[in-house]
């Protein structure tokens, strides 16, 4: 028997079988990262070419040769696209993170509006400053839609079970089961698990059907062999010693190496790599918030309500019509939720379910199988009605709540408002939440809207009253209008 039989390792595929009893040397199997690198580049260059195809054409005050706009354009798609690399926008580990992508995106923009400026001292093109200004301003949007159609598309496959890199989980501590639990509940991260490494410890139990690997010398080769190219450690479940030792053998054998810092719900821009006699430290970036920041968030709310309040009012009134004539109940649903110090205030919404559904709640909480929390979150709330399906995708039903912004009761950005009952349930680290103002979206909405899971809930949560800022609250803006945007495509695809 051999020792990875002895350790119980299952359920192996025959051609995986076949190498580990014959000890050849490991295969590493097509992984879809090149092809999906390969799809993103494709899509940034058509959002690029677009934009800079329509701010060449849009300038009717130049006057030259076809074929020197021509070059002009194919100069400063090539520029543009140079710049979201040197952003490091084609790595998964970048623009996984979308604030950070976004940010990414709008330098990278700022940049090929430079690189266009000094365009005319390398080529004989008349290039404006207006036409720049244009180019990098729709290169911008255009670069975000796309890649946020990109997006969704990609994590609907992930969720699916496609485009999963396999991983293996070094360690059995509790650390390590936080790693496991932070995979299973986010697929849109890219990774599966492949196998765990490492004898129970501290009474922490994985699921039966994930293989067990012994952590020994062979280990790097072992990970190859159960399919993975990859690993996360949990570094406090290995011996220093150790912890270095296996580290520079998967190195060495080429696989990926995620190690775990320990920390939760630090902004990774937060953390530095600060060596200290040559070893490697992080240096952790204290909050430091000025009051001029508290003050710009209020006015941004103020702004924006009242510039989109108006455009958005038609909208408001057609959704208010849709649901009056569906079945002639209340127009406007309105629930107490708790705002920032706790104290409560109504919340204002277009009603998108059935007229009983507070009745009804009781009954969801008793039947509601699976949940891990006090939320409940259905893919498909029987409660809903059919117009309501279509303003909650659209996120019409939110608009009535730019008056509770008005009134400083909420902001655009923030956590989701709790209800009385729920916050009961909170515990006093997630109460911590009420040190902010509530939003009409947030983090979590725009990256984990669709996960039921109520700890990606907290996870984002948290990360967010932790790591607040005014750059993180635009990112969330930008975010939200791509997913709205996206939604409103999909929506629209079967007609």
């Amino acid at each position: 028997m051999t020792a990875l039989e002895q350790a119980g390792v299952q359920e192996w595929s025959a051609p995986v079988l076949r190498e580990v009893q014959s000890g050849a040397a490991p295969s590493q199997p097509k992984r879809p990262g090149r092809d999906l690198r390969r799809a993103l580049i494709a899509l940034d260059v058509a959002a690029v070419a677009i934009g800079w195809s329509v701010a060449l054409w849009a300038d009717t005050t130049t006057v030259q040769p076809l074929m020197l706009r021509m070059t002009a354009l194919v100069v400063l798609v090539a520029a543009t696209v140079a710049m979201l690399a040197s952003q490091r926008l084609y790595l998964s580990r970048v623009c996984a993170i979308r604030s950070v992508e976004i940010s990414g995106l709008a330098r990278a923009s700022v940049l090929a509006v430079v690189a266009a400026l000094v365009l005319p001292r390398a080529l004989p093109v008349e290039l404006p400053t207006e036409t720049a200004l244009l180019g990098g301003a729709l290169a911008f949007v255009l670069l975000n839609v796309a890649r946020g159609g990109f997006r969704t598309w990609l994590h609907a496959g992930r969720r699916a079970g496609r485009f999963l890199r396999p991983v293996v989980i070094v360690g059995a501590n509790d650390e390590a089961y936080d790693l496991f639990k932070l995979v299973r509940d986010h697929p849109e991260t890219g990774f599966c698990i492949a196998a765990v490494a490492g004898p129970p410890c501290g009474g922490v139990t994985f699921p039966d059907t994930l293989p067990r690997l012994p952590i020994d010398r062979d280990l790097a080769t072992t990970v190859y062999r159960v399919g993975a190219n990859g690993v996360l450690i949990a570094s406090s479940a290995l011996h220093r010693l150790d912890l270095n030792r296996h580290v520079r053998a998967f190195l060495k054998a080429g696989l990926h190496v995620h190690l775990s810092s320990g920390l939760r719900g630090v902004d990774q821009r937060r953390v530095r790599s600060q060596p200290v006699a040559h070893e490697s430290f992080f240096y952790i970036e204290r909050i430091s918030l000025a009051s001029w920041q508290l003050v710009a968030k209020r006015t941004i709310d103020l702004v924006l309500t009242v510039v989109a309040g108006l455009p958005l009012t038609p909208l408001l009134l057609l959704g208010a019509l849709a649901v009056k004539l569906e079945d002639r109940g209340p127009v406007f649903f309105r629930q107490r939720r708790v705002g920032r110090d706790g104290r409560e205030f109504t919340i204002v919404k277009l009603r998108t379910m059935v007229p009983n559904a507070e009745a009804l709640y009781h009954d969801l909480v008793e039947t509601h199988a699976g949940r891990d929390g006090p939320l409940i979150k259905l893919a498909d709330d029987p409660r809903r009605t059919r117009v309501g399906r279509v303003l909650e995708r659209l996120s019409i039903d939110e608009l009535p709540q730019l008056w509770n912004v008005l009134k400083g009761e909420m902001s655009l950005v923030g956590p989701r408002p709790a209800q009385p009952r729920e916050i009961a349930a909170f515990d006093e680290e997630l109460r911590g939440r009420l040190a902010v103002p509530p939003g009409i979206t947030g983090l979590w909405q725009v990256e984990a809207r669709d996960n039921p899971s109520f700890s990606a809930y907290r996870r984002y949560d948290l990360f967010y009253i932790e790591n607040w800022s005014i750059t993180l609250d635009v990112a969330i803006l930008v975010a939200t209008l791509q997913r709205v945007a996206a939604r409103g495509l999909r929506l629209a695809s079967p007609l």
